[in-house]
């Protein structure tokens, strides 16, 4: 890759594009705290030492914004909050130059906004990466409108760098994906809820006569159902009472141990 790339953000998906990265030069991830910092350092080791010809420490981590000055390529992936993700772009601001492309890592949240947020839309996409994200090969992007041609061109040719197939889509609530993905898996809630099915019952018949890889409800575990929960309003699904019982339990699937299942 011969642009250098700053990764603002410590979790799952953030570490997870700095692995992926990793393969093609180096990267600067960015994270807010010295435990975020000790935990990222862990996942993206973790990470790449599952991957061929790929050194951890191709990865710097940094703790001061201003060691993304001179980055090519900023992306942003820390929560998703539009407040919080505003007021960090207002810092990135005064750290990027003029012809830095500026992106934000989201499942539900409008580009436009966060565009806007940070001052220069004309060099801002959206990316949907997909969690693990050194095995998923989709990275759904989505532009403000006034995003220019060279940066529709630059994003496009970052997700084929990384190993993964870009597909533009609209700015709108959950994109394509998610916009099809979750009614579907409340249906699964709801039809428990109907039915007193188990979690392992519907998974299975999902799995093997749908050929899906994970169940409906072990998905929305893995993705959280606090996260899912907030999907779902983004794009005016119903979400599921039983769902939403659990995440005011603080039951928010594999991450806490207990969502519609129980983890060790």
């Amino acid at each position: 890759m011969d642009e250098r790339l700053g990764i603002v953000g410590s979790g799952a998906i953030a570490c997870g594009l700095a692995a992926a990265a990793a393969q093609h030069g180096e990267v600067v991830l960015w994270a807010r705290s010295d435990n975020s910092a000790d935990r990222a350092r862990k996942t993206v080791d973790k990470a790449t030492s599952k991957m061929e010809d790929v050194d951890g420490a191709q990865v710097t981590i940094v703790q001061d914004l201003s060691e993304l000055e001179g980055a090519d390529i900023v992306i942003e992936a820390i929560a998703e909050d539009v407040e919080a993700k505003a007021e960090l772009w207002g810092r990135l601001s005064e750290v990027v130059n003029g012809h830095t492309l500026l992106g934000s890592t989201t499942s539900s949240l409008s580009v436009a906004q966060i565009a806007s947020a940070s001052g220069a839309p004309d060099r801002f996409v959206g990316l949907h990466v997909f969690n693990p994200v050194p095995r998923m090969k989709l990275v759904e992007l989505a532009f403000p409108a006034e995003a220019s041609a060279e940066t529709r061109e630059r994003a496009t040719k970052l997700v084929e760098t990384l190993g993964k197939t870009p597909v533009i889509v609209p700015d709108i609530p959950g994109f394509v994906v998610n916009r099809l993905l979750f009614p579907f898996l409340f249906s699964a809630v709801a039809l428990q809820e109907e039915t007193g099915l188990s979690s392992e019952a519907i998974d299975t018949c999902m799995k093997l006569g749908a050929g899906h890889p994970m169940g409906p409800l072990a998905l929305l575990d893995f993705v959280g159902l606090d996260v899912s929960k907030a999907i779902g309003e983004a794009i005016g699904a119903d979400v599921p009472a039983s769902l939403s019982r659990l995440v005011d339990e603080g039951a928010l699937g594999k991450k806490t141990g207990r969502g519609f299942y129980t983890y060790d």
